[in-house]
């Protein structure tokens, strides 16, 4: 398994938003310019976690992003699950995928499912608040 990118950059514009404890929105130019992130790639990852509830948007004038929930209440499993097609580590677990014939004979399935609820407890098992608290450290 390997996080994309758009995984990666939404992760950190995630924490990035914590840690602006204004409670406003946050214009998508002064994320941009913090995380150096370019403002167009920014724009989509950012629509697709609007469209996933995980920020809100407003446009205009004092408008911009923030968070839908308090940073404790969100996983990096959320956010994963949201930004990339597939936690998954073999495609026969990912959620579309088609029944496989072999299943019932596959001697590794039983060895993939437990990577899989592994990589996924353990990103269930970190917040958005823990990360941004790892970074205040720092």
């Amino acid at each position: 398994m390997m996080i994309s990118t758009r995984g990666r950059y939404a992760l950190r514009v995630m924490i990035d938003l914590t840690q602006q404890k204004t409670g406003g929105y946050i214009p998508l130019k002064e994320i941009a310019a913090r995380q150096e992130i370019s403002e167009k790639y920014l724009e989509s990852i950012l629509k697709l976690l609007v469209k996933g509830k995980i920020l809100t948007g407003l446009r205009g004038k004092g408008g911009g992003y923030r968070l839908t929930r308090a940073p404790e209440e969100y996983t990096v499993a959320d956010i994963l699950e949201l930004t990339e097609e597939t936690l998954a580590p073999v495609a026969c677990l990912s959620e579309d995928a088609e029944p496989c014939p072999r299943a019932s004979d596959c001697r590794t399935l039983d060895m993939w499912k437990g990577l899989d609820k592994l990589v996924r407890d353990y990103f269930a098992g970190i917040t958005l608040a823990d990360l941004a608290a790892k970074n205040d450290s720092v």
